[in-house]
């Protein structure tokens, strides 16, 4: 589904309120040329979430898929000079697009990009002691959100905030028995957090260049 009055308005609030950035832009381009998918949160998303990690006050932020490091770049530059990002990419190519990007952004002294399966690196993490985090951002295979979300609890602390991206699927998340792998983990997440006395959360559905989608924000309360 989509709508061109949609790009209109995104492109229109783009102007105005997130003014084109070298870093940013040559993210998107380099991501493109290596021919990683264009998946990637649109500019007024990526500055919502770095609205969200500077109102959080955060300090280390845990980002669960990496792909060109685009909304990386954005959460990073949410964090003071002594903070701490850390990003789990699946693909090798695309963990090495990430860290160029990274680089050339000048944020390579505080993110770290971690590469392979993030349900092998997550209890790696946890084993290391290196949470809790204050945001975590959660955007990588949907089939496995439930488990990604349980994971961001371990890793939290009272106070913590979870965002899950593309929660909307176009609208498909609500149809009651679903046979893509991608919905049916989405709504056994949106199960999991609505019975997760730990969580306090809503979801916001969105229009705009990405088609129609949103995003789920929890609050660990205990």
């Amino acid at each position: 589904m989509t709508n061109p009055q949609w790009n209109d308005v995104d492109a229109y609030v783009t102007d105005l309120l997130v003014p084109a950035d070298e870093a940013l832009t040559a993210a998107l381009a380099d991501s493109a040329a290596a021919g990683l998918p264009e998946i990637a949160v649109a500019p007024n998303q990526g500055k919502f979430l770095h609205l969200l990690a500077r109102v959080q006050g955060a300090r280390r932020i845990l980002e669960i898929g990496t792909l060109g490091g685009y909304s990386t770049i954005w959460l990073a530059r949410a964090l003071p000079a002594d903070g701490r990002l850390i990003t789990l990419e699946y693909d090798p190519r695309h963990a090495e697009v990430a860290r160029g990007n990274l680089a050339r952004a000048g944020l390579a002294d505080r993110v770290e990009v971690r590469t392979g399966p993030a349900l092998d690196t997550l209890p790696l993490l946890e084993k290391e002691g290196a949470g809790p985090f204050d945001l975590l951002f959660v955007d990588a295979d949907k089939a496995n959100n439930p488990h990604y979300v349980s994971w961001a609890l371990k890793l939290s602390r009272p106070g913590t905030l979870v965002v899950v991206d593309n929660v909307v699927r176009g609208g498909r998340v609500a149809t009651p028995a679903p046979s893509d792998p991608a919905i049916t983990g989405t709504r056994a997440m949106f199960e999991l957090v609505a019975n997760e006395p730990r969580l306090d959360a809503t979801a916001l559905q969105t229009v705009g260049t990405k088609g129609h989608d949103g995003l789920l924000i929890a609050r660990v309360t205990d």
